[in-house]
């Protein structure tokens, strides 16, 4: 059973305003054969790092609640330190408990998580000035270990426990997620005794959310790495591992129509889910699709959007501005817990429309305006529609979803989805201008 549908009727078919994107499209989807079988035999052979999930073996799982277990001892702040894929997948997980909303408190018994995932000193010492460090922690993560702004990160909290009369209990503060061959992060929580889980030397950071890179903040936090798990396997079985394709799996179906969108003069792509628990799912997506596919002149600009916000900053220049973006919005299921608006005092004051309605229905009936009015302006536009409650299986599978289109939107490109060389000559300028400063 799927937990999400898909409607592409106002970018494809005879519904299409955007005739030349529908006619790209026709084209493309049926290259994505070719990639759908990339993509299965690398998952069945083992040889695709991304999709190596660990669906049946919980090793890295059960090793993962050990460290977890050591973070939250006696902690009331656990910060994670960590950048771009080292943290923004941790941060999707971490919104269906709340997380980044005005939502968010801690779960009886858990410590309150923050991500640090911008190296800004005023910010870090501001944290460093308002804890306890008696009971905060520091999960420090990094493919590599090397990253500069992780171990300064790293090295700075260090020494803010040490100034704090800590230093013989660093290993109690800290634990950390790195490859498993020497580097500078490693060396220096081995040095402190402090608990470590080895990152996939194969795995890329921005592909890593389904590790324990993404699942280890999401434990601390209360929620179900296995149900994780078993959404985004839901969707694979649904979307590539299946023998027979009756139909073209949404994946590919998303894919074709993103890079079709690029072949007819759409060279943006706007993402825009209108729940607060998607929004960083929204940022997580924009780096995966930008890093992963911005190669050889290929690709497109991601914009994560968010609803009803952006309606109020962003739609009028979506409207009548240039007409460049493909659109895909996120619709989730009401809310639960929902507020709604008493009908006394909304009758009183010529609110008669919102009377007795829920906060959910009114936001509902803004995303279905928006997708009609982009429509009506011959801006091409496809929903995504939760069929599930909003948690830990239903954004597994999103985000499986998106996994799954950039790697088959990559083959039809035909660049490597994995690394990204060009970042590389930022770094060297970094250390050529760092080593400048007296």
């Amino acid at each position: 059973m799927t937990l999400f549908t898909q409607d592409l009727s106002l970018c494809t078919g005879a519904g299409a305003a955007n005739k030349a994107l529908a006619e790209a499209y026709e084209k493309r989807v049926h290259e994505t054969h070719r990639a759908l079988d990339w993509i299965t035999t690398a998952a069945n052979d083992k040889s695709l790092t991304a999709l190596k999930m660990s669906f049946t073996d919980e090793s890295d799982i059960d090793a993962a609640r050990e460290v977890a277990r050591h973070l939250a001892n006696n902690t009331s702040d656990l910060l994670v330190l960590g950048v771009g894929g080292s943290s923004l997948g941790a941060q999707a997980l971490a919104q269906i408990a709340y997380w980044g909303t005005p939502a968010y408190a801690p779960r009886e018994g858990m410590p309150r998580v923050r991500f640090l995932d911008n190296l800004d000193g005023g910010t870090f010492a501001s944290l460093m000035a308002s804890c306890d460090l008696r009971t905060t922690r520091f999960l420090c993560v990094s493919k590599s270990g090397s990253t500069a702004e992780t171990m300064m990160q790293t090295m700075a909290a260090i020494d803010a426990i040490e100034n704090a009369g800590g230093g013989k209990y660093l290993k109690f503060h800290f634990a950390g997620i790195t490859e498993l061959k020497g580097n500078p992060l490693r060396a220096v929580l081995e040095h402190i005794g402090a608990p470590i889980l080895t990152h996939d030397a194969n795995l890329g950071g921005r592909f890593s959310v389904f590790s324990t890179v993404g699942l280890l903040p999401a434990m601390v936090m209360g929620l179900d790495p296995v149900a994780i798990r078993a959404g985004a396997k839901q969707t694979f079985d649904l979307e590539v591992n299946r023998k027979e394709h009756h139909t073209l799996p949404l994946a590919a179906q998303g894919a074709a129509l993103s890079v079709a969108a690029s072949d007819a003069g759409l060279s943006q792509t706007v993402l825009w889910p209108y729940s607060d628990r998607l929004e960083r799912l929204a940022q997580w997506w924009r780096q995966l699709w930008a890093e992963s596919l911005g190669k050889k002149g290929r690709g497109t600009t991601p914009i994560a959007a968010q609803g009803p916000v952006d309606q109020h900053s962003q739609l009028q220049l979506y409207l009548e501005g240039p007409a460049d973006k493909l659109f895909t919005f996120i619709d989730t299921p009401y809310e639960t817990q929902d507020a709604r608006i008493a009908p006394k005092w909304a009758r009183e004051h010529g609110l008669d429309l919102y009377a007795g309605h829920t906060m959910g229905e009114v936001a509902r009936a803004e995303l279905q305006a928006s997708v009609k009015t982009l429509a009506n302006h011959a801006r091409p536009v496809r929903t995504l529609r939760l069929v599930a409650d909003l948690d830990e299986r239903a954004v597994g599978s999103l985000l499986m979803h998106f996994t799954l289109e950039t790697l088959i939107a990559a083959k039809l490109w035909n660049v490597d989805p994995f690394g990204q060389p060009a970042v590389e000559e930022g770094k060297r300028l970094t250390r050529e201008y760092l080593g400048g400063i007296a």
